[in-house]
């Protein structure tokens, strides 16, 4: 049995990337399944699963503790100033908001006073070098890259021993899921 666990930043095709495993019919799939749960809760994901969530790279401590080398990892990428380019568009809420308003000196009123394009690229950077950190003693990781998944999917498909219909997955990359609008 394995587990497959696909880290991000966010806003780098995860969503895509969701739909395209989806397709596989030898694993569970998901994105941000377990994210509002907490405890031992937060990671009891069963085996054959694939589980792509961009909070996990806030939780990699506790990935580590409950799973180890055991699971295979996958680091998500998209260029960097794209990904901030799309978090600058969500400034508004979710992970931007939280990383700005929140983890960068939100205590007596000291929200950074950067342009926010600076801010998203300080998370981008944050939260890759996070992951590159949890990764670098694990046995089993795959780099995908968003530029290239026309090769990169069909090999991460081969890597994690995928059956099902990687036609119907390939399609998923070409549709604009959670894109960024204007």
């Amino acid at each position: 049995m394995s587990r497959v666990f696909v880290l991000c930043t966010g806003r780098c095709g995860s969503t895509t990337f969701g739909a395209a495993v989806a397709h596989c019919s030898n694993y569970t799939s998901g994105q941000e399944t377990r994210n509002h749960l907490i405890g031992p809760a937060r990671f009891a994901y069963p085996d054959q699963h694939i589980e792509i969530d961009n909070r996990m790279s806030w939780t990699l401590g506790k990935l580590d503790q409950t799973f180890g080398d055991a699971p295979r990892y996958v680091h998500l990428l998209r260029d960097p100033e794209t990904v901030a380019a799309s978090f600058v568009t969500r400034h508004k809420y979710g992970m931007m908001k939280a990383w700005r308003e929140g983890i960068l000196a939100k205590h007596f009123n000291r929200t950074p006073n950067a342009p926010l394009i600076d801010v998203a690229r300080d998370l981008v950077d944050t939260v890759t070098t996070n992951i590159t950190a949890f990764l670098k003693d694990k046995s089993k990781v795959m780099t995908v890259q968003i530029e290239t998944i026309g090769q990169d999917f069909p090999a991460f498909w081969d890597w994690i021993g995928a059956t099902g219909d990687l036609t119907a997955a390939m399609e998923e990359w070409q549709i604009r899921h959670n894109a960024t609008k204007g």
